[in-house]
């Protein structure tokens, strides 16, 4: 009787490889469309190989990627126990990067996952949030495209006027105003543009109308988000620092998920990427380069604008800055970096003691 079903999985958009062996037997492969009817016909068969092994266990496991948690959701549905892991802690020599194929990767993640299982190795993991985190990811997300798309078509409209060497009138009090859009108005067809480039700001008008309207919607929904029982308290007490508002709250809380999975603020500062690269060989000392940049991105945006602000209203947190700054004058960005990582720490504590207390709120209603 074997103890394990073990199986490796490449996974992509149309299709996915598996490996797939009992214990220590050769593996075997097998080829299978990534489809709703595809991934049925997969868990038939690991069912199938579990009976005639007697009842093993199977495990499952494949890399995360754009793809998302279908897979693992149905797997885990099926009682199938199943590993998502983490592609940029998976070790790769230069020589498998040379020679990529669907089957090497496929192989590699099957003898991890055989490690793991028969001798104990570590697997480097993700955390994969609950459907209800995901859903509330996607509201957030959007907010943050669609402002970053804002962005885009306010820095497409500079760019046009300065290509035509028009310059905004000293009658406008400042840009993106109402009386700075009828300007924009009135530029549509005026002498100052050429016919071409009247189309392309009357284009980019439209765009910006467009995803003013969108943003406004969004917001509705975040501030909604907000309010809700799972995010309110968090939300209130992240909110008490100077700089982070509403939105940043919330799209900090729903990227963070449970934030009592973290053990200490390290885990928090390398969640976000927020951490410095190593580099140690030998005799040599232990150098320190740029942050990983791993993680959420957006957040590490909003961090930035959040981290500008906290200096900007807090007498204490801006003499720390200028600390930092004085220590080496050309490069401002390590400490503005330095500011981000403890407004994110002090955020985690916020979103730990608010979920704690809320907790302890709901046994004494009990």
């Amino acid at each position: 009787m074997g103890q394990f079903i073990i199986v490796g999985c490449d996974l992509h958009a149309r299709n996915m490889l598996v490996k797939y062996a009992v214990d220590r037997e050769k593996p075997l492969k097998r080829s299978l469309r990534n489809t709703r009817r595809g991934r049925q016909t997969l868990v038939r068969m690991l069912r199938r190989l579990s009976e005639d092994a007697g009842g093993a266990q199977v495990v499952f496991a494949y890399e995360a990627s754009s793809l998302g948690f279908t897979l693992y959701d149905e797997l885990t549905a099926a009682g199938i126990t199943c590993h998502v892991l983490a592609p940029t802690k998976i070790p790769r020599s230069w020589k498998h990067r040379l020679s990529k194929t669907d089957e090497r990767d496929a192989q590699l993640i099957f003898e991890m996952l055989r490690a793991h299982l028969l001798a104990g190795n570590e697997l480097p993991t993700v955390w994969v949030p609950d459907r209800q985190t995901r859903d509330d990811r996607e509201v957030t997300r959007a907010r943050i495209d669609v402002g970053q798309k804002l962005t885009r078509v306010k820095c497409q409209i500079q760019s046009l006027l300065k290509r035509n060497g028009v310059s905004r009138p000293t009658l406008v009090p400042k840009p993106w105003s109402k009386r700075f859009l009828a300007w924009l108005d009135a530029l549509v067809g005026g002498p100052e543009l050429g016919p071409y480039a009247s189309v392309w700001l009357s284009s980019l008008l439209g765009q910006l109308r467009a995803l003013e309207t969108e943003k406004a919607y969004l917001d509705e929904h975040v501030a909604a988000l907000a309010r809700r029982e799972r995010y309110a308290a968090q939300v209130e007490a992240m909110t008490q620092w100077r700089g982070v508002g509403e939105f940043v709250a919330v799209a900090f809380a729903a990227e963070l998920g449970d934030p009592e999975r973290f053990s200490n603020r390290r885990e928090v500062a390398s969640f976000f990427g927020l951490v410095p690269q190593s580099d140690e060989s030998g005799e040599g000392s232990d150098r320190k380069g740029h942050i990983t940049r791993q993680g959420s991105g957006r957040v590490r945006r909003l961090l930035c604008q959040a981290a500008h602000a906290w200096i900007r209203w807090n007498p204490l947190v801006r003499s720390r800055y200028e600390r930092l700054v004085a220590r080496n004058p050309k490069k401002k960005k390590i400490a503005v970096v330095a500011m981000m990582r403890r407004l994110c720490i002090r955020l985690w504590h916020a979103a730990c003691d608010a979920r704690r207390a809320a907790a302890a709120c709901r046994e004494g209603e009990e």
